[in-house]
């Protein structure tokens, strides 16, 4: 009997350590599956041109001196310490309050051109995203359409609905507020 029980508990450790084995291998590869989501993430062939970061740095007001923006419309950098309403506007938005709204895990949409045509399109998009998402004119930049996200610029002359979207999921809820708040 001795032997039998002998035999049972050696099999008993047997199936523990197989079972903690198996354990150990799918928690390794769980752990994989994510450094490797966020290594292609970060190396992806993500939309729009990317450019350096800037930095978080808030200024009090509009006028406060501050280092040019590095793109058109600016993608990162000194930036207003509230943000402007979500959604569809008929008058630019500030580079300093844009700026915050992208830091916001916002994306920025912009046209420069008179063509009620287009901002209806454009506004068409918007309005599927109660949060994170702006329409407003830019006067100033040279592209008819600018998308911006936190260090991405996507320009293009014409509503390209796929690539828009494709933008949109892409930087839409990403935040870039710096560790420790900001």
């Amino acid at each position: 009997m001795a032997t039998q029980d002998r035999k049972g508990r050696g099999q008993a450790r047997r199936a523990r350590r197989r079972w903690t084995l198996g354990a150990g291998v799918a928690a390794a590869v769980v752990v994989a599956v994510v450094v490797g989501y966020f290594a292609y993430r970060a190396q992806a062939d993500l939309p729009g041109q990317k450019f350096p970061d800037q930095g978080n740095r808030h200024v009090q007001t509009l006028t406060d001196p501050h280092e040019p923006y590095n793109s058109t419309p600016p993608t990162s950098g000194p930036h207003l310490p509230y943000i402007a309403p979500w959604g569809i506007h008929t008058r630019p938005i500030p580079n300093e309050l844009q700026v915050h709204n992208l830091e916001d895990a916002g994306v920025v949409i912009q046209y420069n051109c008179a063509c009620p045509d287009v901002v209806e399109k454009l506004a068409a998009i918007v309005r599927k995203y109660p949060t994170q998402v702006i329409l407003a004119p830019y006067p100033t930049m040279q592209s008819r359409i600018a998308l911006t996200a936190w260090t991405r610029l996507e320009a293009m002359d014409n509503v390209d609905e796929a690539r828009i979207e494709r933008f949109i999921r892409a930087y839409r809820g990403i935040d870039h507020h710096p560790p420790g708040g900001g």
